[in-house]
């Protein structure tokens, strides 16, 4: 027995007609553009595209120079001289043995080597921020491993770092209240500049500025670091 409607043949064939004169402006929508293609990459790989990874790739690009700096904002105007003013400034992008899960960076002023930026790579696309201090024996300096993580995904060019619970913690023993809401940047232009920036409400915001368009020579390791020839 035949189950069929004798009318179906009929219909079919008008659906397949329609079907087939219907415009193919749906035909797009499952073929996602480059653009979105790229988006689910990144989806299906985490990190792979996160600012923050482009943003420590944009360090890395100079691995094993070194760079001139100058101070560009230092509010409010200090009513004595500080660590900082009027005193040779380099950073040295040098701790590079895995530049996309840490980047070392030390902060020259004049002749004290004490001091290293410190960046690493977190899950969930974040990044911190510590300040690494040593004394010139290489021993730790009281204040030391402070700084932040970043709360948002940032930009490939800014970063900002919020101070974390456990540099609260030191302030407070130290008792440095002035830096309890403390909040640091980064900024990189690759090949133009790079900016370190450290910022506190009520109007404190000290910035130095380097010049990436031109490398200097390699300042000494920082203190407590090994010597490296490739100056990386």
């Amino acid at each position: 027995m035949n189950l069929l409607s004798p009318q179906l043949p009929l219909v079919l064939f008008a659906t397949a007609a329609l079907a087939s004169c219907a415009p193919s402006s749906q035909q797009p929508a499952s073929t996602p553009s480059a653009d979105a293609a790229v988006g689910a990459d990144a989806s299906a790989q985490p990190g792979l595209s996160a600012p923050a990874d482009q943003f420590m790739a944009a360090i890395a690009g100079h691995c094993g120079q070194a760079f001139a700096g100058r101070i560009v904002a230092n509010e409010p105007k200090p009513t004595t001289p500080d660590a900082f003013e009027g005193k040779p400034l380099v950073m040295h992008v040098r701790g590079c043995d895995d530049p996309k899960r840490e980047l070392r960076i030390p902060f020259h002023v004049g002749d004290d080597h004490s001091r290293t930026w410190v960046l690493t790579r977190l899950p969930d696309a974040l990044l911190r921020l510590k300040h690494d201090h040593r004394h010139a024996d290489g021993s730790e300096d009281a204040v030391t491993m402070y700084g932040g993580q970043s709360v948002a995904a940032g930009t490939p060019e800014r970063q900002e770092f919020p101070v974390d619970q456990e540099s609260v913690a030191l302030f407070e023993r130290e008792g440095l209240n002035a830096s309890l809401n403390n909040t640091w940047a980064m900024e990189i232009e690759p090949g133009r500049f790079f900016r370190y920036e450290l910022s506190r409400p009520g109007g404190r915001l000290f910035k130095v500025e380097f010049d990436l368009t031109r490398p200097v020579d390699l300042p000494p390791p920082p203190w407590g670091a090994s010597p490296d020839p490739a100056g990386h």
